[in-house]
């Protein structure tokens, strides 16, 4: 007999509770519980109130010894994408892709699926946002108008396993997973309840038939994908689109991936054409970069298995507020304070009374604590108002006692660093350096060393830093 049980979840955390209160007890936030009802069978109950069951399903249990079946990826023929993604998609998987409105996020999956229709892999694109028309104006406009995709425009989950189980597609793309609904749970679509019953159904069927599921989310204002985290641990791959909406860079950043590396990231430009690949992401970045500008340090930095280079900006200026301002664009804030605290204790550099603004060009979010020297540099350069050398990368992780702390993949930031035509690298003492990149490198053990070393350098008649030629 269906029975309906009533309780009461949180959209943003997606606690469950059997009453409904104002503030959620678990992550604080207020207004944010709704009811929800979900109807189930259940049989008849026992005299000791134990579930009877007709039959009695064995599991079967394999060794783990067991010869595995050999897994065959299917490539995007994207790039960048594949990249992200390991190499490409694997069967029976289910991915999650999140990111702000209008970032690119159905741009970017309609044309991949067209690039897999072209190669004769069955694709089925699902939109419970937009009709078929509007689709097709955005293919047409693409230039994909001619790719044998399938397209549905429906929300009602049961109708689209229906139809996914008959056609068997290889790739299924859900647009998006707050649209959809389930007819045994009695909440609206986009509530706790649906988004973790609309998704466990998805990834069930994407195992039990092989074929690879797709789920577009939306993001809430703090840029974490909408609904309880319980759907990012279900599904085997998270990717979240980054990018600022006033440039034309886009970031496709892989959080979770079980077939393949964490973080990493491909980088795609907005054009007219839709989302072209950028495959020196490194040189575009710094294109556009002023020479022998104060307040500007470049990052030899990593994002997953990629070198990258970027520009750190840095300005500081006399505040006029009681409270100076610390603004940072794709950087932490709470590491800028700490960078502050550390020059001024260490290093006897005050930015007290002074506006700090902190900029990673590009539009691109860093969280390599190597930036930290980087970071430092830049803030020097715009506090004494004194030009780095345009031909230096910079990187190296701060400690609170001002010690620089080497990082890990010297090697390669080196051979990006070198192959974008820089020439010299201020790095930690004992960076773990191991090749010859052609660099003359400048170790420094403490931060205080390295501003007094930078301060030589760019004042007339100042002494060079010693170098060590080819690392």
């Amino acid at each position: 007999m269906a029975r309906s049980t009533i309780s009461y979840a949180c959209t943003e955390c997606g606690a469950v509770r059997s009453k409904w209160s104002g503030q959620c007890d678990s992550c604080g936030n207020w207004n944010t519980i709704e009811q929800q009802v979900t109807t189930g069978n259940r049989g008849p109950a026992t005299a000791a109130g134990m579930t009877q069951t007709a039959s009695r399903r064995i599991v079967d249990l394999q060794p783990l010894c067991g010869t595995p079946d050999a897994i065959e990826r299917s490539g995007f023929g994207i790039a960048e994408l594949d990249r992200v993604l390991g190499g490409g998609v694997v069967p029976a998987s289910a991915i999650l892709v999140g990111g702000d409105p209008g970032i690119g996020k159905s741009t970017l999956l309609l044309q991949a699926a067209a690039s897999l229709a072209d190669r004769e892999q069955s694709t089925v694109y699902v939109s419970g946002e937009e009709a078929a028309a509007q689709i097709q104006m955005r293919a047409k406009r693409l230039g994909l108008m001619s790719s044998p995709v399938q397209l549905a425009t429906e929300t009602d989950l049961r109708a689209i396993l229906d139809t996914l189980d008959t056609k068997r597609p290889d790739i299924a793309i859900i647009d998006s997973i707050q649209t959809m609904w389930l007819d045994s749970i009695e909440s609206p679509p986009g509530s706790v309840s649906q988004l973790r019953g609309t998704a466990h159904e998805l990834i069930h069927f994407a195992k039990r038939t092989g074929v690879v599921v797709i789920l577009v989310g939306h993001v809430t204002k703090d840029g974490q994908i909408a609904g309880p985290r319980v759907i990012e641990h279900m599904v085997d791959t998270v990717l979240y689109f980054e990018g600022d909406r006033g440039h034309q860079f886009r970031i496709l950043r892989a959080v979770k991936n079980r077939f393949g590396p964490a973080d990493e990231i491909g980088v795609f430009e907005m054009t007219g054409l839709g989302l072209q690949e950028v495959p020196n992401p490194s040189a575009l970045f710094l294109s556009d970069r002023e020479a022998a500008a104060p307040g500007s340090a470049v990052f030899a930095g990593i994002e997953g298995t990629r070198p990258l280079l970027v520009e750190i900006q840095a300005l500081v200026a006399d505040s006029p507020l009681g409270s100076p301002r610390r603004t940072v664009v794709g950087w932490d804030s709470g590491r800028l304070a700490m960078i502050l605290a550390v020059l001024d204790a260490r290093c006897g550099l005050s930015f007290a009374g002074q506006d700090v603004y902190l900029n990673v060009a590009g539009g691109l979010r860093i969280s390599d604590p190597a930036a930290d020297m980087a970071v430092a540099a830049a803030l020097l350069s715009a506090k004494k108002g004194i030009p780095l050398e345009t031909s230096t990368v910079v990187f190296g992780e701060l400690s609170l006692s001002g010690a620089l702390r080497p990082v890990a993949q010297a090697d390669p930031r080196l051979r990006e660093s070198r192959k974008l035509g820089f020439s010299d690298a201020w790095v930690p003492l004992r960076a773990g350096i191991r090749e010859n990149s052609g660099m003359r490198i400048r170790e420094v053990l403490e931060l205080r060393e390295f501003v007094d070393k930078i301060l030589a350098s760019r004042q007339p008649g100042g002494r060079q830093p010693d170098a060590v030629p080819g690392g």
